[in-house]
């Protein structure tokens, strides 16, 4: 079984204890996520299944899009809701006008401090068990795109907000230094991942709806079909005889005139069987091999049919 599937997270569950979960929906050991979500987080965990953990390296750098609550007034160690206070309790009163234009200051290309407790690693330790330890973690500052960051409304002491971010940014670390400018603290009190790439919650299950899709024997229609994924290349299809030569590897011309540098090679409309980098003209040789000789139950979810 090969596909990628997306899963709406519920709160309170890590990314990895979800692969396992969904590892023993599917009866299959090879699945992998494309991106953490933090335990508190809730939304789109993109999984990929069987050979098709293979394509995780084409969404190493995806932007993410995120809406969120951030309650004003206590900063916490962890920078979220989870975390305990590190400051005193005051009483806020938020102007959304103030907000908003603090909001804007962050957009852009910024270095940003990751949170100490986070899965960034010191010296091959994450720097959470350092934290948890309360052992020194000496993080260092990552260049970072914030593309769009929305303040949507305020309530009393918190915030809600929108925001389109680059891979590696930390909300909760937005909403902290969002405190510090106001001089109140801040933190993050609920964040919800709403796309990651090309994927969006619209296209997202619950863990449940998998289990009874997998018990109905429909699970293939919780699958994004393969010609959905990675948009930016061209789909080709391929006869029997090409199919052959890119199964065992080797250069084949495939009739393409897109010019793109690399192409989704398919067996009829389904079957993805390989991505192939353009050498030169026509000329095509597969990076990576999905299908070897049975073809994929990867299928569309019936709205995209």
């Amino acid at each position: 079984m090969n596909g990628v599937v997306i899963i709406d997270k519920p709160s309170g569950l890590t990314s990895h204890d979800v692969v396992n979960r969904v590892r023993r929906i599917l009866g299959q050991k090879a699945v992998g996520h494309l991106g953490t979500l933090d335990p508190s987080a809730t939304g789109v965990l993109p999984l990929v299944v069987g050979n098709f953990t293979r394509l995780a390296q084409f969404f190493t750098h995806s932007d993410k899009k995120y809406e969120g609550a951030i309650r004003f007034g206590f900063a916490t160690d962890t920078y979220d809701a989870e975390g305990e206070p590190i400051s005193p309790q005051v009483e806020v009163t938020l102007n959304i006008e103030e907000l908003r234009s603090l909001a804007a200051e962050f957009v852009g290309m910024r270095q940003q401090m990751p949170p100490p407790f986070s899965a960034k690693k010191i010296a091959g330790v994450p720097a959470y068990k350092l934290a948890r330890k309360q052992k020194p973690v000496e993080l260092k500052a990552a260049e970072v795109e914030i593309r769009e960051l929305t303040i949507l409304g305020v309530s009393g002491e918190r915030a809600t907000f929108r925001a389109h971010v680059s891979s590696g940014t930390y909300l909760r670390s937005i909403a902290h230094e969002l405190g510090q400018k106001l001089g109140c603290g801040a933190h993050l009190a609920e964040l919800r991942r709403t796309a990651v790439a090309d994927f969006s919650v619209e296209n997202a299950h619950s863990l449940e709806e998998l289990a009874a899709a997998m018990k109905q024997g429909s699970v293939e229609s919780m699958f994004i079909h393969p010609r959905m994924l990675l948009p930016q290349m061209p789909s080709v299809t391929a006869n029997e005889d090409i199919l052959g030569h890119i199964r065992a590897g080797r250069a084949v011309n495939l009739p393409d005139m897109s010019r793109a540098p690399q192409v989704k090679v398919f067996c009829g409309q389904r079957e993805l069987v390989a991505i192939a980098n353009r050498i030169a003209g026509t000329l095509f040789h597969p990076s990576i091999v999905f299908s070897v000789h049975t073809e994929s139950l990867v299928k569309n979810h019936s709205r995209q049919d």
